[in-house]
C-alpha cells in the first residue's frame, strides 16, 4: 500500500504542467498615436491642398475701342512705302563722292554720288579722236567719189573704177558712223559716273562708302556693292495689313479706317482702304489690304508696326459689338467665329462664357462681345475647367 502511493506520487511529480499562452494585442498608446497622425495629415491637406486640382494663370482683358454704328474689324500690319529705291550706278566703278547721309532729304535730280571717272573720261577722249580721224577719211573720199561719177558720165573712166571709189567712200562713212556711236557710248558711261536721285525723298540707308567699288546687280563679285543709298518717298507711305479671309467680305475699297501705330497707341490716324490685293496667303489664311494714311506726319516711318480698325457695315446675322477687347490666344477656346472663355469671378469661381470673335493674330484675339475690359480670364488649362469650378490662381 505504501509502495503504490509512492509510485503515484512519483508519476505525479514527472507531469509537465501546460499553462495557456496569452497573446498580447496592440498597445492603446499605438492607437492614440495613429489617430493623432491622421488628424494632423488631414489638417495639413485641408490647409495646403489647392481648392481645385486645376491651378490657372489669370490675365486681364484690355479694351480696343467701340464698334459705333457698325461692327469694327481690326487687322495688324506695317507701314510701307510704295515708292522706294536703292540707288546704284549703271556702270562699275569706285565711289569717289557720297553727298548725303541717313535722315537727309533729297530732291529729284540731286547728285547723290559720283564714281571715279578717270578711265571713262580717257575712253571718251579716245573715242572722240577716232571719230575725228574717221570723219577726215570720209571727207577725203567723198569729193573723189563725186569726181569719179562725173567722169563716168562723160565716159572718161570705167564703171569698175567708179564702183571701187564708191566702196571706199561707203567704208569711210560706215567707219565714221561707228566712231560717232563710240563717242555716244563713252559719253553715256561718263554721265553714268554721276548718280542722281530719281525722285524726292529721305535717305534711309547709306550702303557704300568712298573708295568702295559698286556695280549693277549683274556685275562685280566679292565685296563689290550693288547699291549706294536707299531713299524713300515719305508721301507714298501707307499701311498694309493682313485680314483673315473669313472676314474679308466686311472690307470695302474706299471704306473708312482708323490707324494706330504701336509707337503711338493713343494717336488716331484717319485712313481709307486703297485696294484689296486679289490673292490670299495660303499658309496664313489672310488677304493683304492696302490702307491710305490721310494725315501725313513726320512721326510716321516705314516698317512701323500698325493696327487698322475698319469701320464696316454690320455683317448679316452677326452679333453686334458694343465693345471690343483683346485677349491672348491661350485664353480662348476657338470655334470658328465664336469661342469660349472662363471668367474669374468672386471667391475664385470660374464662369464659362460664349463670345464672338474678331481678328486673330499669332499673339491675340479680338473679342467682339461677351467680355468687358477689365475682366479676369483663365489663360491656361482651359480643357480641364468647367463652369462653376473653384480654382487656385497660380503665381
Amino acid at each position: 500500500m505504501t509502495v503504490h502511493n509512492d509510485k503515484s506520487s512519483l508519476l505525479d511529480s514527472l507531469k509537465i504542467e501546460r499553462t495557456p499562452v496569452r497573446r498580447k494585442g496592440p498597445s492603446p498608446l499605438l492607437y492614440g498615436a495613429v489617430a493623432v497622425a491622421l488628424i494632423a495629415a488631414g489638417a495639413a491637406a485641408w490647409y495646403f491642398w489647392p481648392e481645385s486640382g486645376v491651378p490657372v494663370h489669370v490675365i486681364t482683358a484690355t479694351a480696343e475701342g467701340s464698334g459705333g454704328g457698325g461692327a469694327s474689324l481690326d487687322a495688324s500690319g506695317y507701314v510701307v512705302a510704295r515708292r522706294k529705291a536703292t540707288l546704284s550706278a549703271k556702270i562699275m566703278g569706285k565711289v569717289s563722292e557720297v553727298n548725303f547721309e541717313e535722315g537727309q532729304r533729297v530732291k529729284a535730280g540731286d547728285v547723290i554720288a559720283r564714281l571715279d571717272d578717270t578711265n571713262y573720261a580717257a575712253a571718251l577722249g579716245q573715242a572722240q579722236a577716232l571719230a575725228r580721224q574717221a570723219k577726215a577719211t570720209m571727207d577725203n573720199t567723198a569729193p573723189i567719189y563725186a569726181r569719179y561719177r562725173t567722169a563716168r558720165e562723160q565716159g572718161a573712166i570705167s564703171a569698175d573704177a567708179v564702183e571701187n571709189q564708191r566702196l571706199a567712200y561707203e567704208n569711210a562713212r560706215t567707219a565714221y558712223d561707228a566712231a560717232v556711236a563710240g563717242v555716244s557710248f563713252a559719253q553715256a558711261n561718263l554721265r553714268d559716273t554721276v548718280v542722281r536721285a530719281p525722285f524726292a525723298g529721305v535717305v534711309t540707308v547709306r550702303v557704300a562708302q568712298v573708295g568702295e567699288v559698286v556695280a549693277p546687280q549683274a556685275s562685280g563679285g566679292g565685296d563689290t556693292r550693288t547699291g549706294i543709298l536707299t531713299i524713300v518717298d515719305m508721301d507714298s507711305l501707307e499701311v498694309q495689313v493682313d485680314v483673315s479671309e473669313n472676314y474679308i467680305e466686311r472690307v470695302a475699297v474706299g471704306g473708312q479706317a482708323v490707324i494706330h501705330l504701336d509707337a503711338f497707341p493713343d494717336w488716331d490716324i484717319p485712313g481709307s482702304v486703297i485696294a484689296i490685293i486679289p490673292t490670299a496667303d495660303q499658309s496664313k489664311g489672310t488677304v493683304a489690304v492696302r490702307v491710305a494714311i490721310k494725315s501725313k506726319d513726320t512721326r510716321i516711318l516705314p516698317n512701323m508696326a500698325a493696327r487698322v480698325g475698319f469701320m464696316t457695315a454690320p455683317e448679316k446675322g452677326a452679333i453686334q459689338a458694343v465693345s471690343r477687347v483683346s485677349v491672348p490666344v491661350g485664353a480662348v477656346i476657338v470655334h470658328g467665329k465664336t469661342g469660349s472663355v472662363f471668367v474669374l469671378g468672386s471667391e475664385d469661381k470660374i464662369e464659362k462664357r460664349e463670345v464672338a470673335l474678331g481678328l486673330k493674330t499669332a499673339q491675340s484675339i479680338t473679342v467682339l462681345s461677351g467680355v468687358a475690359a477689365g475682366d479676369r480670364l483663365a489663360s491656361d488649362n482651359l480643357d480641364k475647367l468647367h463652369d462653376g469650378d473653384k480654382v487656385k490662381v497660380a503665381e
